[in-house]
């Protein structure tokens, strides 16, 4: 074990010939630390977590107990490759949390940003990129392959299904179940989730201008309008909005495409 001097870990942890601890690491009581781990300068586990395989997690991140991380994916078709997990600085694991390494079929890694908080027993399956300043929620499910933008916010029990991609600044609402892609700045709402408009809230705290989010939703309306197609659509907001970053950004998820449709606004139905 490589240890800094100033690294505190109790007598009852296990830390493995081989890992690498940084300075002002505090490791708390039954936790266990694999021989390929390496621990940011200041992190802390406080006890029972066990921190497994390739992992790699960043400065003066927090791990609370019974968070297992980097173990074997939950992955049928995994047979013991080479992947990794990486983890940002300033991240909040809370008791409970599983966040799984890659696999040969996604790329060989997962890999979490900054200022992340995962609540209790919240799970990112493998080969997931989750952006910085995201929260997941208690009990939140992204399966494999699953990628996050930066300032995403899931409400508690939601979960997402594998390839899907979740745009910057979405909101997912509680017990939700995303089947598709959900733009930027979107909402999505209910068991298999609708498109239930903007995140306006999201954008007013993180300090858009109201002109920004006036233009956004102006957008919006026309891209999600009843006549034509969606990639028509898009067209035409992009020819009608050509000097709004915001909207840019989202013509550009769409445009970008993936392996899921776009999540789109519920049809209301007649009375």
């Amino acid at each position: 074990m490589t240890s800094a001097a100033t690294a505190i870990i109790h007598p009852n942890a296990v830390v493995e010939e081989g890992a690498r601890i940084g300075e002002g690491v505090r490791i708390g009581p039954f936790c266990v630390v694999g021989r390929e781990v390496e621990l940011g300068e200041a992190c802390e586990l406080v006890s029972h977590v066990v921190v497994a395989g390739r992992t790699r997690i960043g400065a003066r991140t927090r791990l609370f107990p019974f968070a297992s991380i980097g173990h074997q994916p939950q992955d049928l078709k995994y047979h013991g490759e080479p992947s990794t997990l990486s983890i940002g600085s300033d991240c909040l694991i809370r008791e409970g949390v599983t966040i799984n390494p890659g696999t040969e079929g996604g790329g060989m890694e997962t890999v979490i940003g900054d200022r992340c908080a995962f609540l209790a027993n919240s799970h990112v399956g493998h080969d997931c990129r989750v952006g910085s300043n995201v929260v997941l929620s208690n009990n939140v499910m992204l399966a494999g392959h699953v990628t996050v933008g930066d300032h995403v916010i899931i409400g508690g029990g939601a979960a997402v299904i594998q390839f899907a991609r979740v745009g910057a600044h979405a909101f997912i609402g509680g017990l939700s179940g995303l089947e598709n892609d959900l733009i930027p700045y979107g909402m999505a709402l209910g068991n298999r989730a609708y498109l239930g408009g903007l995140n306006i809230v999201g954008l007013q705290r993180r300090g858009f201008s109201r002109e920004e989010i006036h233009t956004l939703r102006r957008a919006y309306r026309a891209l999600f309008a009843d006549e034509g197609t969606l990639l028509e659509r898009v067209e035409d907001v992009a020819a009608a909005f050509p000097d709004a970053p915001l909207v840019s950004e989202v013509l550009s998820f769409i445009r970008a495409s993936g392996k899921r449709s776009i999540c789109v606004p519920r049809e209301e139905r007649g009375g």
